[in-house]
């Protein structure tokens, strides 16, 4: 059964900078005791489906409730620490071809990667499940996976990978996929305009590099751009325009130190390496994100929500261009650490707390 629960949102500084007011909302418990859920997305029949950290994938049904029977026919996941089932997308044809996108950490401790998969749902069960992409070089440990994606108007996918943490300096190896995004077609073939396909010591599924552990990752079809987040280590967190080619600088170039106080680099610029949109020191941890548009929250159209892990909230950032025109910070007072932020078909806002025993939240107004 759903709770429902009233907040008030209260004014805070940063708010007052957008001509913000307080604006009276409702938060719905939607499902509970999940064990660190990561991912959610909508089905057009009104249902939902939402990943666990653990290696399952739950349907929520249109009703609210949530199924007790796990999907069947998820490809096998390595679950260690930060690795596990990461995220559920849909196909952009989904309503004629029923396929789904499932990215997850294969492989064993000693040897392990980033993997994605395709599929189809049937009733409660995966079918035609394809492996079409595996992350090289498979790695040790249990660290820095990235695994958010997203789709280009040309229904190609990118994919963030993330450093695997003990490897930082591959980053800058376009021999490999640590510390990038890639950039490939729905059954896993190669894109022919890829910016790396005709570098003989590049891999040809790059798309970009210096990236440390990307989280966020939505297409902007209004300005046309693709916009991601990634950890820092200790601050640094970075909100990027990926450009295909670009370098994104890590770790030759970063706002953050290491987690022992160690400087990582010297340096915050450098030739031939992109500046963040924005950074954030100290950290705030960003792990989801959304670009609303919807009829709800009409005041926040066109911005950026983002899910938040140490600093427990959604952070709200508007842009004009390539420019920060504000920030503020929603979903305080819930007090949770905010692992995926969605935008609903109705425009209500869904939340997923990191938590063993983890919550689907849905925002909203009467």
């Amino acid at each position: 059964m759903i709770n429902k629960h009233k907040y008030l949102l209260a004014a805070v500084a940063v708010a007052a900078s957008l001509g913000a007011h307080a604006e009276e909302y409702q938060v719905e418990i939607v499902a509970r005791n999940l064990e660190h859920p990561w991912s959610l997305a909508f089905l057009p029949d009104g249902r939902m489906l939402v990943t666990e950290r653990a290696g399952r994938l739950r349907v929520i049904e249109a009703d609210g409730s949530l199924r007790e029977e796990p999907v069947a026919g998820v490809p096998e996941v390595f679950v260690q620490s930060q690795a596990g089932l990461f995220e559920v997308a849909l196909d952009p044809e989904y309503a004629s071809n029923g396929r789904l996108f499932l990215s997850y950490a294969c492989g064993t401790e000693a040897a392990n990667n980033t993997c994605l998969a395709s599929a189809t749902l049937q009733d409660n069960s995966l079918v035609e499940v394809n492996e079409i992409f595996r992350a090289q070089p498979a790695k040790r440990g249990g660290a820095h996976y990235g695994g958010r994606l997203a789709f280009l108007p040309d229904n190609t996918l990118v994919l963030g990978l993330g450093d695997a943490f003990i490897h930082r300096e591959e980053a800058q190896n376009p021999a490999n996929h640590l510390g990038s995004t890639v950039r490939i077609n729905r059954d896993g073939t190669v894109p022919g305009n890829n910016p790396f396909v005709d570098d003989p010591n590049a891999a040809p599924e790059l798309y970009t590099l210096g990236n440390r552990n990307v989280q966020g990752m939505v297409y902007d079809t209004a300005n046309q751009r693709l916009i991601s987040h990634e950890h820092g280590a200790k601050g640094g967190d970075e909100i990027n325009v990926l450009q295909p080619g670009k370098n994104y600088g890590w770790p030759k170039i970063t706002y953050g130190v290491d987690y022992s106080g160690a400087v990582i680099s010297p340096h915050t610029e450098g030739e031939g390496l992109e500046q963040p949109l924005l950074h954030w020191t100290p950290s705030i941890a960003p792990a989801g994100m959304s670009l609303y548009n919807g009829e709800m929250f009409p005041e926040w159209n066109g911005s950026l929500l983002i899910s938040a892990l140490a600093a427990r909230q959604v952070r709200r950032v508007v842009l004009n261009g390539t420019e920060e025109v504000a920030q503020e910070p929603l979903f305080m007072e819930l007090n949770e650490r905010m692992r995926d932020v969605q935008t609903a078909p109705d425009g209500s806002i869904y939340l997923l707390t990191d938590d063993p025993e983890g919550k689907v939240l849905r925002i909203f107004r009467d």
